[in-house]
């Protein structure tokens, strides 16, 4: 297998990526500890803005990141036969209090595709729900072409 072609993806081209796609994995970091998670999101193409929302528990490791205002990497990616393309947005989650929600951010954490609450094994009231707003610092896409016939 070799690349016969790599290129940066231009900003349309990242948008129309991040609107099609759902999910990514989400990596926070803080001193030498990385935590690295599957998420889905929402994208608004208009702000470059990523939404999401975090489900945790209160002990987990997931809510001690989040609670450190850690960095974060948003890796969305796929493998379409030939192609390869994968998007990397790097910036600070900010937190978003509901009351603050406007309808258009609204509609963003509708299209998340993860559901509000998932199996757990504690109780509705023992999980902590956010909301989460990734407005990336730098947002960098590449497609790369292959030829699988070697």
């Amino acid at each position: 297998m070799a690349i016969d072609q790599e290129t940066e993806m231009t900003d349309a081209e990242i948008d129309d990526f991040l609107s099609r796609h759902e999910t990514g994995v989400l990596s926070l970091a803080r001193t030498d500890d990385p935590y690295a998670i599957p998420i889905s999101y929402g994208y608004d193409d208009d702000d470059r803005v990523f939404y999401m929302r975090m489900v945790s528990t209160p002990d987990s490791e997931k809510r001690q990141f989040l609670e450190s205002t850690p960095q974060a990497r948003l890796v969305v990616y796929d493998d379409a036969g030939s192609t390869y393309r994968s998007v990397i947005a790097t910036g600070s989650l900010e937190s978003i209090e509901p009351s603050e929600l406007t309808a258009g951010q609204i509609a963003q954490y509708g299209d998340t595709k993860r559901p509000l609450f998932e199996i757990w094994a504690e109780g509705k009231e023992a999980l902590n729900i956010e909301l989460y707003r990734l407005t990336p610092a730098s947002l960098n896409g590449r497609r790369t072409e292959i030829d699988r016939e070697e």
